[in-house]
């Protein structure tokens, strides 16, 4: 990537994602306690007596002259060290104490360390940023000699004995001061104010404990400015002074980003900007790293930064590591034993569904997307996916798939909302075979004959998902149909009269369709229809008992070849989500004797949550141009329609807008209740229907229904159970299965 001022990012990664088992151990802070605490409590031993005094300096002989010093105000016994030999600010010789202990901020690799010539502090591929850790120096004399006491004291207190009471005693602080690591005075005096800021305990003219001080080295490490610290005790005529000796640390010249090759280059540049040219501070930086952690886990990506080094010269190395996918591979289980077998479907009929491709840094919200994506292919019974570690840092995603029966025969009946009188009025039974899986390619089959009292319909359709060599996700339907449904919805009987016509039609096509974008689809085709009436005695008529044509062609069939284009959008995919439906439909006069119109449809609903219930808005309309069959004009009543109207009561145009609203809320269990209110209008166009059928039989045109029903989910869909009434004062009930359209 091109440099950005003092910024390079680079695309090597040569750093490995460690996994839970190869992070390094935590630090053991306990054992530098341990051995603070000795060190200490041996410095107060020595200050106690006068051999101690003695081994430690030998030229400093104690003085029986100089006045007493105390430990605080009760304490009854002088000070040794009061007896030093003093020296003021002319020059004179000051005797200073070995420190107490002194705190180092080691930041290492887990693995080498540091590269060979690279000054600097490097951190590790653990979880935590730094750690501070204490190390307690004395002289070598005094060190060899304690050693032994110090292992000894230390088994003691990891074998639950009391530690020393020099632990808890205190010694009189007069002065407590902020240096560099060399003894002088801080150049920037901010840093001075940050680390005197974060000391808690020590404070002049304060009695100080073992304890006390190593928190308050801590605290000046947790500020984040230093990367050392060394607490010193310095014996001065005022008493003794507590010198913090700290190395802060470099001021931020540059970056390094190395491995980051999804992460932009414009969010680790606003992490860091504000910090250009001041002293790094690693609680800031540790939020940053966090930030760049966060940031991953929100797209649920394999990666994060595995280490950070601070370089000679301010520069600032962060190294991220991503889990590169290797190898995608797919996994049959048996569904009764979930041991591997062989399947039936091909797996690159699976692999061409994912939107998980190899080289990507892997991702789970991906990943699960793809296991939704092969759940609706419809083929498999359970999906499930898991992440796999291989070489070099990257990983093997393994999707697991139980297949269902690729197919067979099924039987069933239901409800036909064309009939709406006589001793079967309605019922329908059906019988089909259908193939889910055909030759594994998921490619469907299915052949389906549906029989009522007056209405049937035999289909066959042939669907392929996915045209093979299509990187556009094109499916291909053909299909073959033979359907009789009465014709009642715009022709329907009047009192008296005894022909009831059925429309007949033969209809083949094919249709194509493809994702558009998200949530957006497409479909367009090619439909040919054959379409006649007949009466009850199966002779072709062509009008009806007013005299209205049945069909535009003054036939006894029309012939059309319709060109279709529909969208889709679908919110989330759910039923209750928004929804927008856009149908148009070109009759093709390829023959003088084929019909020529334009046909255009659309329907939208809106589901919004209220509290436990929900209201469900819907609107839809139409309108024909041109010359088409009478018995395709737009219907208005009915279940699906107008509630409280039977089937096309309302009426029938070139022309339709229907309007519904629904709160639907829960009740017991399954069981769930609606106030619902509809309302339709044919706006007007009834009459420029040929023939005007809707007119001849005295409907209003227009109408609204409202009333109060339930709702039952089964394994075939809701069952709806609605009563109804209308503006003109019909009461009825309604019954259907599944969703409304």
């Amino acid at each position: 990537m091109p440099p950005n001022g003092d910024v390079r990012f680079t695309t090597r990664s040569s750093l490995r994602l460690p996994l839970p088992h190869s992070c390094p151990p935590p630090l053991d802070l306990s054992l530098l306690f341990t051995r603070t605490r000795n060190s200490f409590s041996q410095l107060i031993d020595s200050l106690k007596t006068r051999s101690g005094l003695e081994r430690l300096n030998p030229n400093f002989l104690p003085s029986s002259s100089s006045p007493p010093l105390q430990r605080n105000r009760s304490a009854e016994s002088t000070h040794p060290i009061s007896r030093w030999p003093k020296v003021g600010l002319d020059g004179g010789l000051i005797g200073r104490l070995l420190p107490l202990c002194s705190a180092s901020l080691a930041l290492t690799r887990s693995e080498s360390g540091t590269r060979k010539g690279e000054e600097g502090l490097s951190i590790g591929k653990s979880s935590l940023l730094c750690s501070a850790s204490l190390s307690l120096t004395r002289s070598d004399e005094s060190t060899q000699s304690g050693l032994e006491g110090r292992e000894t004291q230390q088994l003691q207190q990891q074998k639950g004995h009391s530690p020393s009471r020099n632990d808890e005693e205190r010694v009189l602080i007069s002065e407590v001061l902020v240096r560099n690591k060399d003894g002088e005075v801080l150049e920037r005096r901010d840093l001075e104010m940050e680390a005197l800021a974060a000391l808690k305990a020590s404070r002049p003219n304060s009695a100080l404990t073992v304890r006390e001080v190593q928190e308050d080295v801590h605290r000046i490490i947790g500020s984040g400015y230093f990367c050392s610290c060394m607490p010193v005790a310095v014996d001065t005529r005022d008493g003794i002074r507590l010198v913090f000796q700290v190395e802060p640390n470099q001021e931020f010249q540059g970056l390094v980003c190395e491995g980051a090759n999804v992460l932009p280059a414009k969010f680790i540049e606003d992490a860091f900007r504000g910090g250009y040219g001041k002293v790094i501070n690693l609680r800031r930086l540790d939020n940053v790293i966090t930030s760049i952690n966060d940031w991953y886990m929100e797209r649920g990506l394999f990666a994060m930064v595995s280490a950070v080094e601070i370089l000679s010269g301010g520069i600032l190395r962060l190294q991220v590591s991503e889990a590169e996918l290797n190898d995608i591979s797919i996994r049959f289980l048996d569904k009764k034993t979930g041991e591997p077998t062989t399947g039936k479907t091909k797996p690159e009929t699976i692999l061409r569904q994912l939107t998980t491709k190899k080289g990507q840094v892997y991702s789970m919200l991906q990943g699960k997307r793809d296991v939704e994506t092969v759940s609706t292919m419809g083929i498999m019974e359970d999906v499930s996916i898991m992440a796999q570690p291989a070489d070099t840092g990257k990983v093997d995603m393994v999707m697991n798939v139980v297949e269902r029966p690729s197919g067979g025969f099924s039987a069933g009946g239901g409800i036909s909302s064309g009939i709406t009188s006589g001793p079967l009025s309605g019922l329908i039974g059906s019988f089909a075979y259908s193939h889910r899986n055909l030759f594994g390619r998921n490619q469907k089959f299915h052949v389906s004959l549906e029989r009522g009292q007056i209405d049937s319909i035999f289909r066959i359709n042939y669907t392929d998902p996915w045209i093979a060599g299509d990187d556009k996700r094109t499916s291909r339907t053909i299909m073959v149909q033979n359907s009789r449904i009465p014709g009642t919805l715009v022709h329907g009987k009047v009192q008296n009269e005894d022909i009831s016509a059925t429309i007949g039609r033969v209809t083949a096509g094919i249709e194509f369709s493809r994702p558009i974008r998200p949530k957006w689809s497409g479909t367009t085709g090619l439909i040919f229809q054959h379409a006649g009436a007949r009466n009850e005695k199966g002779e072709p008529i062509i009008k009806d008992c007013f005299g209205s044509p049945l069909t535009a062609s003054g036939k006894t069939h029309d012939d059309t070849l319709l060109a279709k284009f529909e969208t889709v959008y679908t919110g989330s995919g759910d039923h209750g989500s928004s929804m927008f439906v856009f149908n148009m439909e070109q009759g093709l006069p390829v023959l003088p004797e084929w019909l020529f119109f334009n046909r255009v449809n659309s329907r939208a609903r809106k589901d919004i949550e209220i509290g436990p219930a929900r209201l469900l808005l819907s609107l839809s309309g139409g309108h024909v141009v041109g010359n088409f069959s009478p018995h395709e004009a737009f219907t208005i009543g009915g279940t699906n329609s107008v509630r409280g109207y039977e089937e096309g009561a309302v009426g029938s145009g070139r022309s339709y807008a229907i309007g519904s609203g629904e709160i639907s809320f829960p009740m017991v269990g399954p069981v769930g209740g609606v106030i619902f209110a509809d309302y339709g209008t044919d706006l007007g166009s009834g009459p420029t229907v040929p023939g005007d059928p809707a007119g001849a039989r005295l409907k209003p045109g227009s109408g609204y229904g409202y009333g109060v029903g339930i709702r039952l989910d089964s394994p075939l869909g809701p069952l709806r159970l609605e009563y109804a009434f209308s503006d003109s004062q019909n009461k009825r009930f309604h019954f259907g299965v599944g969703h409304r359209n």
